[in-house]
């Protein structure tokens, strides 16, 4: 009965210090990759639970089976360095998959705003890019736009590398600031004021969130906001075109 205890009391000791870990790496993954709507819309609170559940799991399991106070105090120091090193190259590579699938650009893309993460862009393209958006942001998304297209030709290439799954808002040779195509996102975004009449059945969620926005209906237009698997909606401000607001309906 005492091993047993004495067991449960080491792996719950593990147990305190692994999510104290994980809460610091939650702060890092919600604080700086996936700040809200992404921690929703991209997937990032479900990559972030398997990568926690998996640490938090092993470190603490392997101690509970490891522990004896039978054995010699420098064999338990080198069990707990191994166990340690395992946990740490667990969570480190589950972090570096986080950090790799992160949101880097909002994207204005004519009738929607799209979502593009890291892995969606070959580095190389982007030197394609404007000299200020040739990076990969690390502290959230950053709000940029697609340029209008310039001639018939174009506008066929672009059509068939949509056709063949390649997404505008990846071609990186199409982006420009967001400040540049004000006027277009704010012809193309539709009055707030439609939502309720469109989706009776969200009028509350609508509500909420043109309250959170802190603005009237008649002062937000709106587009639908598209990730990989997930459409909301984002509310912007009807004369600047910033956005103010985000909620989950696909208001295609």
């Amino acid at each position: 009965m005492d091993t047993w205890k004495t067991k449960f009391r080491a792996g719950a000791i593990h147990l305190g210090i692994s999510l104290c870990v994980v809460l610091l790496a939650a702060i890092l993954v919600f604080g700086l990759w996936y700040p809200y709507p992404y921690s929703d819309i991209s997937g990032g609170k479900a990559l972030f639970m398997l990568v926690s559940v998996v640490d938090v799991t092993i470190g603490p399991l392997i101690t509970f089976i490891v522990y004896s106070t039978k054995k010699p105090l420098r064999e338990m120091r080198m069990d707990f360095a191994i166990v340690g090193i395992l946990q740490s190259i667990a969570l480190a590579y589950g972090l570096w998959t986080v950090f790799v699938a992160r949101p880097v650009y909002l994207v204005y893309e004519y009738d929607r705003m799209h979502v593009i993460h890291a892995v969606d862009i070959e580095p190389d393209s982007l030197s394609k890019a404007p000299l200020s958006l040739q990076k990969m942001p690390i502290t959230g998304p950053e709000l940029i736009a697609l340029r209008t297209l310039t001639d018939p030709s174009e506008q066929f290439d672009a059509t068939m590398k949509a056709l063949a799954g390649v997404p505008l808002s990846t071609r990186t040779d199409l982006w420009q600031p967001y400040a540049s195509q004000t006027e277009s996102v704010l012809k193309n975004a539709k009055s707030a004021t439609e939502l309720s009449e469109r989706f009776p059945g969200r009028a509350a969620l609508i509500s909420d969130a043109i309250t959170d926005s802190g603005r009237s209906a008649t002062q937000l237009k709106y587009l639908p906001m598209v990730d990989r698997e997930n459409v909301w909606t984002i509310l912007i401000d009807a004369l600047d075109a910033t956005p103010v607001g985000y909620f989950p309906l696909d208001s295609f």
